[in-house]
């Protein structure tokens, strides 16, 4: 399957294949409980088996759009904060998306596998690493949050390797794969209550019924 979009179509990031854009409410990590205008891009090269939105993979099925009009809805709700996730957004030049919204004053969080080079400025960088396509050293050091999906025990010592490499000020999240979520929660409590750099993350909005 094809998991990119050919550069010429996207015009230096000046279009983007987006799947939806919507006002909601973030659902997990740090900024949960926040109100968020939501930029999902089309496109993932990363292919977890648990992925919630793999109707995002191939971005083929998503025609390039101007990122004028993207702007333009973001900035005719109430929203302050834009997520920009996917898919996996980066395989994008995000340049042109985020320099429009920063010129709106809105607040730009970035939801990352951090397999691919940053383009774009943010002023949060949420990296949720992947162990079957690691993350480039420079997504280490920009993440403000380290989210990592556990779905069996292994994952902790992916979560401890990931923490070893982000910067001190990086918060600690781990979040039970959703449909291992009542096996996987009680190790996570007790994981977390032994090891209190680490906090957990809960997917909020599967149980307030949002997208």
């Amino acid at each position: 399957m094809e998991r990119t979009v050919e550069s010429d179509l996207l015009d230096g990031g000046r279009k983007l294949p987006l799947v939806e854009d919507f006002y909601t409410i973030q659902g997990e990590g740090f900024h949960a409980g926040k109100p968020a205008y939501f930029i999902r891009l089309g496109g993932c090269d990363v292919g977890c088996s648990w992925c919630d939105a793999k109707y995002t993979w191939n971005p083929r099925l998503y025609p390039p759009v101007d990122v004028r009009t993207v702007v333009e809805r973001a900035t005719a709700c109430a929203a302050r904060a834009i997520v920009i996730t996917g898919g996996e957004p980066l395989l994008y030049p995000l340049g042109p998306l985020t320099e429009a919204l920063h010129a709106c004053g809105l607040e730009i969080f970035l939801e990352t596998s951090g397999s691919h080079p940053f383009s774009g400025r943010f002023d949060w960088v949420c990296l949720s690493p992947k162990r079957r396509q690691q993350p480039l050293e420079e997504a280490y050091a920009r993440a403000h949050e380290l989210k990592v999906i556990v779905e069996c025990e292994e994952d902790l010592q992916w979560a401890e390797r990931c923490a070893a490499r982000v910067g001190r000020r990086c918060l600690l999240y781990l979040q039970p794969e959703w449909s291992a979520s009542d096996r996987i929660m009680p190790l996570l409590v007790e994981y977390a209550k032994a090891h209190p750099q680490w906090n957990i993350s809960i997917q909020t909005h599967k149980y307030m019924h949002i997208p």
